[in-house]
């Protein structure tokens, strides 16, 4: 399955063909794992950017008058070719995100889960109907789709993120435009033409490539009735801002700061095993990371031990390939054919961007218990690479805590008490996810109550949601009302209309004439 036009070009996708515009602006995409150079994207400007919008636009009346039992059939089929050819997109992740193969496989998975849900969306765009709600009055409600809708994703989930949206807006009778991240732009093409042999109708599905330029365009067209997005939260807020200053529905999913809670009688190597996992996963590149793990008093001594035992064994490498232990020695497990458990960080710049971050909690006082700066990496010296890194005693005041790392960095505050743990989880901007490791159900069932998070883990380190419940947080974390897939997902792709209605009988029509009283539904 090619993706591109030429060897090195990443072109749009409109009407159901690439499209190269003359003299399209470009930007470079690079392996992380080489720091090579592997395409060259387009970036759409305001013509480029209307193109691919009017395809869509003129696609989406015949896709929302098709029958509900055809959109479902080209879902499913979707759904067993994405099953069959996952590897193939697993691939595609990993050569220009990074993350080691069986994550990205594990991305693609968890995307399915919400093209699953959305075979079977069929229930959930069922009206309402109500016979003789006054007298020879009926009333019924239907959903109907919105139009054409824009998704704008990040470079960390390429294809787990906009599976959030765009199977439910397609089953919907939505039409969609996808803008992927520049840097990691090939899977959205990959995706486009999965839908094409499903046999999706042209225009229904689009890829506009670009920064921006091109996110301002959906933003602002009139032609795009809804925008989703993922993304840092000062972008998030800028595209709620301006999307609805349009007219348009917004949900814009913001940055995160998720903390753990671990009390004392908590199960402290199921603790550990979870830090790491949830913290160094995908070289800490989701939103969903753990990045602040909260030790309640006496346990922080043991429990950051466990964590620096298990840290220092991770092996950061190129995520294409299983590692064969001939280059690096991170770990000690050199000689081993396991695969790595880290690839490097996307870009150049953002490696250099977290070193800097963890040299400020250095000069804050902060103890540096493991340094992944040093990393000797399985792969090209030329990656960007960045290993696991631990702090211990870390402060609320200090950068590494206040900021959003977005890289494998895990922050140990140690707090006295459950009641300290609360205040400083709540006392966060940020609302997107949270945990607490205890063996009480009582201690459980209370932080379930009180913290101020949208979604918690219990014994869970990283609770995202199955794709029948809504996946978002709370506070800076959210912008809009409306979470991802789930009935909220569904809800916000389609627009609710009530018809009320009087057919009278032909036999009882004498004695009419006209009523200027309000009725008063006899």
């Amino acid at each position: 399955m090619t993706t591109t036009t030429s060897t090195d070009t990443i072109a749009h996708w409109v009407d159901g063909a690439l499209y190269e515009p003359a003299g399209s602006a470009t930007a470079p995409v690079t392996n992380p794992a080489t720091g090579a150079t592997t395409g060259a994207v387009l970036l759409a400007d305001a013509p480029a950017a209307a193109r691919v919008i009017g395809g869509a636009a003129a696609a989406a009346p015949g896709w929302a008058a098709t029958s509900l039992a055809r959109r479902t059939q080209i879902v499913f089929r979707f759904r067993e070719l994405l099953n069959a050819r996952k590897d193939e997109l697993a691939r595609i992740i990993t050569s220009e995100h990074g993350k080691v193969h069986s994550d990205a496989l594990g991305e693609v998975s968890r995307g399915q889960e919400v093209v699953e849900f959305a075979c079977g969306i069929s229930h959930l765009l069922r009206g309402g109907f109500s016979p003789s709600a006054s007298t020879g009055v009926d009333v019924h409600s239907r959903r109907e789709p919105l139009g054409v809708v824009g998704i704008i994703s990040p470079f960390n989930f390429p294809a787990m993120v906009p599976m959030w949206f765009f199977p439910i807006a397609i089953a919907a009778g939505n039409a969609v435009v996808l803008k992927p991240s520049e840097k990691a732009p090939s899977a959205a093409l990959w995706l486009a033409r999965l839908w094409q042999e499903a046999g999706l109708p042209d225009g229904v599905f689009n890829v506009l490539h670009g920064d921006k330029a091109a996110v301002d365009a959906l933003l602002d067209s009139p032609d795009v009735a809804a925008i989703s997005f993922v993304g840092s939260t000062p972008v998030a807020e800028y595209v709620y801002t301006r999307a609805s200053a349009h007219g348009k529905r917004v949900q814009a999913l913001g940055g995160a700061k998720n903390h753990m809670v671990v009390l004392p009688d908590a199960d402290l190597d199921l603790a550990a095993d979870a830090a790491v996992s949830a913290g160094y996963g995908s070289a800490g590149e989701r939103c969903m990371a753990i990045s602040v793990l909260v030790a309640v008093d006496p346990i922080g001594d043991e429990l950051v031990a466990r964590i620096a035992e298990r840290t220092r064994g991770l092996v950061t490498g190129d995520g294409a390939a299983v590692a064969t232990g001939s280059t690096g020695s991170t770990g000690g497990h050199a000689g081993t054919d396991r695969e790595s458990d880290m690839g490097p960080l996307v870009t150049r710049a953002h490696r250099d961007r977290v070193a800097d971050l963890v040299a400020q909690g250095e000069a804050a006082g902060a103890k540096l218990v493991v340094d992944g700066r040093g990393v000797e990496p399985r792969g090209d010296a030329a990656g960007f690479w960045l290993g696991p890194t631990l702090f211990d005693q870390v402060t609320p005041d200090m950068p590494i805590y206040a900021e959003e790392i977005f890289g494998p960095v895990l922050s140990v505050v140690r707090v006295p008490s459950y009641a300290a743990a609360l205040e400083l989880v709540n006392g966060n901007p940020y609302g997107n996810g949270t945990a607490i490791f205890t063996a009480d159900g009582g201690a459980a069932r209370r932080f379930e109550n009180e913290v101020r998070v949208g979604m918690i883990g219990v014994n869970v380190p990283i609770p995202v949601p199955v794709a029948y419940y809504s996946f978002g947080g709370w506070k800076r974390s959210l912008f809009g009302d409306t979470h991802a897939h789930g009935t909220e997902g569904v809800h916000f792709f389609t627009r609710a209309k009530v018809v009320t209605s009087r057919w009278p009988d032909p036999a009882s029509r004498s004695g009419g004439g006209l009523q200027l009283g309000f009725p008063q539904n006899a």
